[in-house]
C-alpha cells in the first residue's frame, strides 16, 4: 500500500530510512513545527486487529511521557485513513547494530559507555513503570557525539501486551535477544529487559551473539536450556570480572540476574571507575639510596711475610631482597615500597591530668546508709519483744543517789519506746 506524502495535512515524508517486522520508518518535516522528525508507520497486518490498535494508542500515548536524555521521545500518534503511524524525534546518527557490525569486538571502555547509557534509559521507563519488551541494537540509536537514545517503548510494549492476551502460542520479540521467560511464552519484567541488555552487551563485546541459530524456535530453545559461553571464549581481552557480570546478565532465572537497568548501571559504573583507577600510571617507585663508601684500607705490605694461615675476609653481608606484592587491581607485580608513618603526635592537657581527690560525696551516702541500718536495730528489737520473741533479762540497778537517777532515766526511755513499738505494731498489722 502506498503512503500518502503528508499524513492529516501535517508530516510531509520526505525519504525512507529503513524497514522493519513491525513499522517503515520515514524521515518526515513537521509542517506545523517545521521540524524534522521520524514517523514509524505501522505495517498493514498489524493494523487489522483492533484490539491492538487500542493497546498501541494507550501505550504510545504513556511512553510519550518519557522524557530523559537517553530515549526517543515520542511527539505523537495519529490515524490517516487506514494509515496508522507514531511521530518521534528525529535522531541524526545510526543505530547500534550497524556500529557494532563495523567496529566489533569493542574496546571494553566503548562498551561500557554504550550500555551504562542504555541502562540509563531503559532504567528511567523501569521506574515509570514500563517494560521494553525488545531491547536489541537495531532500538538503539547513536548520534554523532556518542549519545545512546532507546527508541520503539509503545510500539513494543503494545505488540508485547497484545500477544499476551490474543496469541499465547506466539513469541513477540527478537529471537537473539528475548529472555528465557518471553520464549517460553511469560510475561516479560524489568529483568527480562536486564537479560537483552546482557546479550547486546555480549555482541558488542565479542562481534557475536551468545546463541545463533536457523529458525526462531532453535533460538527459543537454546535461550532457554543452554549455557551461554563465556565472551573471553571469543574475545581474551575481555577483563574476567566483566565476564562475570555478563554471566550473571544470561542467567535463566530472573531472580539470579540484575532487577532492574537502573541496578546494572550502577554495577557498570562502579566496574567502569575501578577500571580507570587500576589502569592510571602508577607513581615512579624511589631508587634505593646507593650505598655508603668505605674507608679506603691500607694495602698490605709486599715486605711483610705472612706469619699464619691467612683467613678469607668474610663477605659483607647482602641486602634483604625485595618481595614483590601483587594487588587485586594490577597485572604485574608491584614491589613492596616501605611506608613512613608519622610519629603521633599529642597535646599537653591530653598527656596532663590531675590525680583523683578523695571522694567525700561517696563516703557521706555510705555513713547515711550506715546510720540508716543502726537506727533500725532499735526498732526492730522493740518490735520483737512487743510480739514476745525475745525478753531481755533484768540487769542489777546500781544503788544510791545515782543509780536513782540512772533508773528514772531508763524508765522514761522505756515509756518512750513502748510508745513507738505500740504505733510501730499498729503501722505492722494495718499492712
Amino acid at each position: 500500500m502506498d503512503q500518502p506524502a503528508v499524513l492529516n495535512n501535517r508530516y510531509k515524508l520526505i525519504a525512507r530510512l529503513g524497514a522493519g517486522g513491525m513499522a517503515n520508518v520515514w524521515k518526515a518535516q513537521d509542517l506545523a513545527l517545521g521540524r524534522l522528525v521520524a514517523v514509524k508507520i505501522l505495517h498493514d497486518a498489524l493494523t487489522g486487529d483492533p484490539e491492538f490498535l487500542h493497546r498501541f494508542d494507550r501505550e504510545a500515548h504513556a511512553a510519550a511521557n518519557l522524557t530523559h536524555p537517553n530515549v526517543v521521545t515520542v511527539h505523537d500518534v495519529g490515524q490517516d485513513h487506514e494509515t496508522h503511524y507514531i511521530v518521534m524525534e528525529y535522531v541524526d546518527g545510526e543505530d547500534l547494530k550497524t556500529l557494532i557490525r563495523r567496529e566489533a569486538p569493542m574496546p571494553v571502555e566503548r562498551a561500557l559507555d554504550l550500555a551504562i547509557q542504555i541502562c540509563a534509559g531503559i532504567g528511567y521507563a523501569h521506574r515509570a513503570g514500563f517494560v521494553h519488551c525488545d531491547v536489541k541494537p537495531q532500538n538503539v540509536l547513536i548520534t554523532a557525539d556518542g549519545r545512546v537514545k532507546v527508541a520503539d517503548f509503545g510500539i513494543a510494549r503494545a505488540l508485547s501486551s497484545a500477544t499476551l492476551y490474543t496469541q499465547t502460542d506466539m513469541v513477540w520479540g527478537s529471537p537473539h535477544y528475548f529472555s528465557p521467560e518471553q520464549a517460553a511464552g511469560e510475561p516479560p519484567t524489568p529483568a527480562s529487559d536486564v537479560y537483552s541488555i546482557g546479550v547486546v552487551l555480549f555482541e558488542m563485546l565479542t562481534g557475536r551473539t551468545p546463541f545463533d541459530a536457523d529458525n526462531p524456535t532453535a533460538l527459543a530453545l537454546m535461550h532457554l536450556r543452554d549455557t551461554p559461553p563465556l565472551a573471553t571464549q571469543f574475545n581474551p581481552q575481555v577483563p574476567v570480572a566483566l565476564e562475570q557480570i555478563i554471566t550473571k546478565l544470561l542467567a535463566k532465572e530472573p531472580a539470579a540476574r540484575y532487577r532492574t537497568a537502573d541496578q546494572l548501571a550502577r554495577i557498570l559504573e562502579s566496574y567502569s571507575r575501578q577500571g580507570h583507577q587500576s589502569t592510571q600510571a602508577q607513581p615512579p617507585l624511589p631508587l634505593p639510596a646507593p650505598a655508603q663508601s668505605q674507608p679506603a684500607m691500607d694495602p698490605p705490605q709486599a715486605a711483610r711475610p705472612a706469619t699464619g694461615p691467612v683467613t678469607p675476609a668474610r663477605p659483607a653481608p647482602r641486602p634483604a631482597p625485595i618481595v614483590p606484592q601483587y594487588r587485586a587491581d594490577q597485572a604485574t607485580p608491584v614491589p613492596a615500597v616501605a611506608q613512613v608513618v608519622p610519629a603521633e603526635t599529642y597535646d599537653e592537657e591530653e598527656l596532663y591530668t590531675e590525680p583523683a581527690g578523695v571522694d567525700w560525696l561517696g563516703i557521706m551516702l555510705a555513713l547515711v546508709a550506715l546510720l540508716a541500718v543502726l537506727g533500725l536495730i532499735p526498732l526492730w528489737w522493740v518490735v520483737l519483744v512487743r510480739l514476745g520473741a525475745f525478753t531481755p533479762a533484768p540487769a542489777p540497778l546500781p544503788s544510791g543517789p545515782t543509780g536513782q537517777l540512772l533508773l528514772n532515766w531508763i524508765a522514761q526511755f522505756a515509756t518512750t519506746l513502748w510508745s513507738a513499738a505500740g504505733a510501730g505494731g499498729t503501722i505492722l498489722s494495718s499492712v
